[in-house]
């Protein structure tokens, strides 16, 4: 009983982090590792993304009644994103993935200090594309995004947060607005391959995805009460913890 208490309250937490700025793996990835160490990792992975498809969706409904989300950038790079998750989930059984996890820290790095430095980064919202050259910037960023999710994973939320707003011009609130819908189709893809290798723990999944709804909730609301500023702090919080987590697991693990 203990440990279903400990999963649910590190599914709201994610929840909440991941609604504003991604990164909600980082609470309860380690957490299902730590409470079932025994069970096959692609089933713990599988059983997480049932939790986080669902307060992830929860989290983009709750944007879309506040802040306007530009669906001519959201959605070709949702469509791409889903498209190319399938093909990182093929091809990470077919090559190493070393290289990419130890280059992963150096780049968040980059992406923090440059986001530290430019005070006013993310803080007002101006559109800088626009016609096909939108759709076009957004089926790219959308297909890394994809492809990335599938092969590796960890950070793909902020990385489409940092992408929106520097690619895109969008503040920091509507740029994890748009992401939201980019990662409801990553989540999408890997959860029909793991679900259809039977991968799932479909119980647990569905009690923590109630636990990751709520704090999916929470987190929108403050992310929407406090604007880009709490967006952008937050923010570098969670990309300092991907670079500690990264790195720990490429150097020392």
């Amino acid at each position: 009983m203990l440990d279903y208490f400990i999963l649910c309250i590190a599914a709201f937490v994610a929840g909440l982090i991941d609604a504003v700025v991604g990164g909600g793996g980082l609470v309860l990835v380690p957490t299902l590792f730590s409470v079932f160490p025994n069970t096959a990792p692609a089933t713990l992975l599988g059983t997480n993304k049932v939790a986080s498809i669902m307060g992830t969706t929860a989290s983009a409904v709750n944007y879309a009644r506040t802040v306007r989300i530009r669906w001519s950038t959201a959605a070709p790079a949702a469509i791409a994103a889903l498209l190319l998750s399938f093909l990182g989930a093929f091809t990470v059984t077919h090559i190493p993935t070393g290289l990419i996890r130890q280059s992963l820290p150096f780049v968040l790095v980059a992406v923090g200090a440059y986001t530290f430095m430019k005070k006013d980064f993310g803080q007002h919202h101006v559109p800088l594309l626009s016609g096909s050259k939108e759709k076009w910037m957004a089926v790219l960023v959308g297909a890394w995004a994809g492809f990335y999710d599938g092969v590796f994973g960890p950070g793909t939320g902020s990385f489409l947060v940092f992408a929106f707003v520097r690619l895109f011009g969008f503040d920091f609130l509507r740029a994890s607005a748009v992401s939201k819908v980019v990662n409801i189709a990553t989540n999408l893809a890997a959860l029909t391959w793991l679900g259809y290798t039977g991968h799932v723990i479909w119980q647990l999944g569905i009690l923590m995805a109630a636990f990751n709804i709520a704090g999916s909730l929470f987190g929108t609301k403050l992310a929407i009460r406090h604007g880009s500023g709490f967006v952008r702090r937050l923010f570098l919080v969670v990309i300092s913890a991907l670079v500690l987590k990264t790195g720990y697991d490429a150097f020392f693990r």
